[in-house]
């Protein structure tokens, strides 16, 4: 993979802001990177030393149009817990 095509976006919800005050932030990562890839990524884009590295294989939900039944797309979520006194100043400016 190429660098900057790993971390796909930020994920921003209430639960994940609660996160950031322990040093954990949320991305939608893509879904072939392991932990080594995203941690690495993040401490090139961002500047800040990631300790750990968490990953969630999120399935796609059923969905149903009137007589067709589809999936929306399954997606990798990566919780990334950085060094304590670092931010990533990304999450603060939202």
């Amino acid at each position: 993979m190429k660098k900057g095509d790993i971390i796909i976006h930020p994920i921003i919800t209430e639960k994940s802001t609660a996160m950031q005050e322990d040093g954990k932030y949320c991305f939608k990562v893509d879904r072939r990177a392991n932990k080594k890839e995203i941690m690495q990524q993040v401490k090139e884009i961002f500047d800040v030393d990631p300790v750990s590295c968490n990953i969630i294989n999120v399935r796609g939900k059923k969905k149903r149009e009137r007589y067709k039944l589809g999936y929306t797309s399954s997606w990798k979520k990566a919780i990334v817990t950085i060094k304590k006194g670092q931010k990533i100043e990304l999450f603060e400016s939202v």
